[in-house]
């Protein structure tokens, strides 16, 4: 059986192909070949070969690329620019003012797209042009953008939870519904320090007060209703066991077709891109779970997974003592490898030791997507922040690490809360399931 020492040679050398600029897929290939010839003495393509007939064979992942679809329909049909609107009207009003709209517009979007980088995009296209109408910080507006964003893979439907129940084999169902609650607290905490920043530092934003009668505001909130009748029918779905995740993700694509046909978005035109954006994304995906599902394979049969377990029960820690070592870790991990990568990377050989220290594997799910979440706002490789900038088109991306920097301590100070109090991710999946 292989020995730590060897394991940890082999995860650095990961890691340092992927600091050359190899994709992360090809970067695991490569170590779980290396792997195969030097300690199984078998064919590796074989090997790969019917591990990735088998993953590929695996009901459950095809939920990935049906929600992907089903964002990308919601934006090119106009559903989520009516949103966006909608939500001005009612949130505008807050001290912070359409700060506010960018972080609900993220939260509902993200409760339907799956997607943290596709919220991003979306929720700048729609907000940017807006902003610069208006005297705000432009620093405080980027960064409001890019770390709503980062809701996307925490409230459900989250691909990457998607990801890690198959990595894992825990419950969907359950990895969702630990994320609503979540979900919601780390909106309302975003928002609340908008409004803590707009009343220290007064020019940051201004209060925006629509010309608007109260009728006109009421019935702005049908464009609400999409979003939320696509959110219920999923997530109810699964939850009442009436369909799989990849069932309730199919429903959640026709559903949304009907809407894009209801507002006279749908055309063989907007089919073609979404079908075409879908594609890609989600061969990227896939690519990278197969090679993630291949690495595994090779670290449980090479004994590495047991290694480490030995490892760390011989150093003793509790399990607070080993959950600050894993913040240490993902904090360090983030600043240069992004989060897909860093999740399905760590977790083959992470997740055997959160089952020895008798870690709940959903609390650890949902943990484990917060500390993607910092990754995804921290420099110099969080994907949001240059998602964000290269939709602003001008500028430096420097300004969005600092318009980020409060909504960062946000995030960190939940990651804490969850810490101590864990039954706020449990709670519900336990009283559901």
């Amino acid at each position: 059986m292989i020995d730590v020492g060897q394991a940890v040679i082999g995860f650095f050398m990961m890691l340092g192909l992927m600091a050359l600029g190899l994709h992360v897929a090809v970067a695991m290939l490569i170590t779980s070949i290396i792997g195969v010839l030097a300690f199984m003495g078998t064919t590796p393509l074989e090997s790969y070969g019917n591990q990735m007939w088998s993953i590929m064979n695996d009901f459950l992942l095809t939920s990935i690329p049906l929600f992907v679809l089903l964002g990308e329909i919601l934006l090119r049909s106009g559903v989520t620019d009516r949103m966006y609107k909608t939500l001005s009207l009612w949130l505008a009003p807050l001290p912070g003012g359409l700060l506010h709209t960018n972080i609900g517009a993220s939260s509902i979007f993200a409760a339907v797209s799956g997607s943290s980088v596709a919220t991003a995009a979306t929720i700048s296209t729609v907000a940017l042009p807006e902003f610069r109408k208006r005297r705000y910080n432009e620093k405080l507006v980027l960064g409001s953008i890019a770390s709503g964003a980062t809701l996307g893979i925490l409230i459900p439907p989250s691909v990457n939870l998607i990801i890690f129940g198959a990595l894992t084999n825990t419950s969907i169902g359950q990895l969702f519904v630990g994320g609503i609650i979540p979900g919601v607290c780390l909106t309302l905490l975003f928002m609340l320090s908008i409004i803590l920043i707009a009343k220290m530092f007064p020019g940051t934003a201004e209060t925006v007060i629509e010309d608007t009668s109260m009728a006109e505001k009421v019935g702005s909130l049908v464009h609400l209703i999409p979003p939320a009748v696509i959110f219920f029918v999923t997530m109810g779905a699964i939850y009442f066991g009436w369909a799989t995740p990849t069932e309730a993700a199919g429903a959640g694509v026709m559903l949304s077709l009907g809407i894009a046909a209801i507002y006279r978005g749908l055309s063989w035109q907007m089919l073609h891109e979404a079908l075409l954006s879908t594609m890609r994304t989600s061969a990227l995906c896939l690519f990278i779970i197969t090679a993630a599902f291949y690495l595994n394979f090779v670290l449980g049969v090479m004994g590495v997974p047991q290694a480490m377990t030995d490892y760390v029960a011989s150093l003793g820690l509790s399990q607070l003592g080993l959950i600050l070592v894993l913040v240490i870790f993902y904090l360090v991990l983030g600043c240069f490898i992004e989060t897909l990568s860093m999740m399905v990377g760590t977790v083959p050989i992470v997740f055997p030791i959160i089952l020895y220290a008798n870690i709940d594997p959903v609390w650890f799910g949902i943990f484990l997507v917060l500390m993607m979440e910092l990754a995804l706002i921290t420099p110099p490789v969080g994907m949001n922040l240059y998602v964000v900038q290269g939709i602003r088109g001008r500028g430096a991306v420097s300004d969005l690490f600092i318009g980020v920097l409060p909504f960062v301590a946000v995030i960190g100070i939940f990651v804490g809360v969850i810490i101590a109090f864990p039954t706020l991710v449990t709670w519900l999946p336990s009283l559901m399931f």
